[in-house]
């Protein structure tokens, strides 16, 4: 068994509380479909958020998803990298599995699709 890094990324449209938190579940959503793990199988989950979310934590949407309630969940600001990709969560899932690296999904989501072009050709032909 191994600990793999799941890379998963989203935009919202407005700093809004709701659609951060619609966004964020969303996105973790994908990451466990793509992947076929369930919650018991994860290490931990690192969220990352540009400095213009400031209307609520994402990790409240993963802490209200039935069974993630003991998944420990951490948030952080990104680095703020002039012209980056404004209004931007992304997530590290760690997982522990048996796949290789090369069977793990990213998932990039709206706009997000822009920062890893190569990876969303190769998981959403």
């Amino acid at each position: 068994m191994f600990v793999r890094g799941i890379r998963g990324a989203t935009t919202v449209e407005r700093n809004d509380e709701q659609e951060i938190l619609t966004a964020t579940g969303e996105l973790l959503h994908q990451i466990v479909q793509a992947n076929d793990f369930r919650p018991e199988d994860i290490c931990s989950v690192f969220i990352t958020v540009t400095g213009d979310i400031t209307a609520t934590f994402p990790a409240r949407a993963i802490r209200t998803m039935v069974g993630w309630e003991l998944v420990p969940l951490m948030c952080s600001l990104e680095v703020p990298v002039e012209n980056s990709l404004p209004r931007c969560i992304r997530l590290m899932v760690q997982v522990n599995t048996t796949k290789g690296q090369a069977e793990i999904n990213h998932v990039y989501l709206k706009e997000a699709q822009a920062l890893r072009p190569d990876i969303v050709k190769l998981t959403n032909p």
